[in-house]
């Protein structure tokens, strides 16, 4: 049996990198996972290995995100767990640009899919979670808000806003019993990563943490359960940052 048997949970950009992970690891602890991503055949890929369902879904999109709520409930008749990790990184925000040098389109298109589309996520389940009187939310930030890491302010910006927004909902839906919390990766090898960060940037950012090593997609399933799971049913309003030591709290 796992901690997640008889959970439902929707993940965003679950097709491929790191939400691909949460989508295994969660499937793994008996959840039914909702692998919801712009990249539908990416999707389906991830949601054929571990038996759940896929929908295509732009997250910036209001009526995209309610139809992902309703091909969620139309599968597995309830949600319980929402992981906004739907995020614009690395396929537009390359290279770095001085604050003053990105355009205001792509200030926006990141905006738009990394706040714009947490906020409307949660708004899509928040009913159902008031309803039942349960449920998590989970934000992935990112550990760049504490770096404040240069040439990416509009990523870092955006980044500092999801993990404010899941401290204001912690409060707001805590009446209802539902949990929100953010989690703040490192720097992390995923397949995205490897293909625009030079090795050697990588190991430079491995030799700045505690433990000496690159961080793997794999190091941050184990959080993700963990806030999915009844172990955390006392925690809200968190931040768990997840980085291998690279700044401390």
């Amino acid at each position: 049996m796992g901690v997640l048997d008889g959970k439902v949970a929707i993940v965003t950009g679950g097709g491929r990198g790191i939400g691909s992970r949460y989508c295994r690891g969660l499937a793994a602890e008996g959840a039914r996972v909702m692998v919801a991503d712009i990249n539908a055949a990416g999707a389906r890929q991830v949601a054929g290995e571990i038996g759940g369902a896929s929908t295509r879904v732009d997250v910036a999109d209001e009526s995209s995100v309610q139809a992902m709520v309703a091909a969620t409930l139309e599968a597995f008749g309830r949600i319980d767990i929402l992981i906004n990790n739907a995020a614009i990184f690395t396929e537009l925000i390359q290279p770095r640009k001085a604050f003053d040098a990105i355009p205001i389109e792509e200030w926006d298109r990141v905006f738009g899919v990394n706040v714009r589309g947490t906020w409307l996520c949660c708004r899509a389940v928040a009913p159902l979670f008031r309803q039942q009187h349960s449920g998590v939310i989970i934000n992935i930030s990112s550990g760049t808000i504490f770096s404040g890491t240069d040439g990416f302010a509009h990523y870092v910006t955006s980044k500092a806003a999801v993990w404010g927004l899941a401290r204001v909902l912690a409060r707001e839906l805590g009446e209802y019993g539902v949990r929100v919390n953010s989690i703040t990766p490192g720097l992390t090898s995923s397949e995205m990563v490897q293909e625009v960060y030079p090795p050697e940037m990588l190991e430079a950012r491995a030799q700045s943490r505690v433990f000496r090593r690159e961080e793997r997609p794999e190091d941050l399933v184990g959080t993700v359960v963990f806030l999915c799971s009844d172990a955390s049913a006392f925690t809200t309003g968190q931040t768990f940052n997840v980085d291998g030591g690279a700044h401390f709290h």
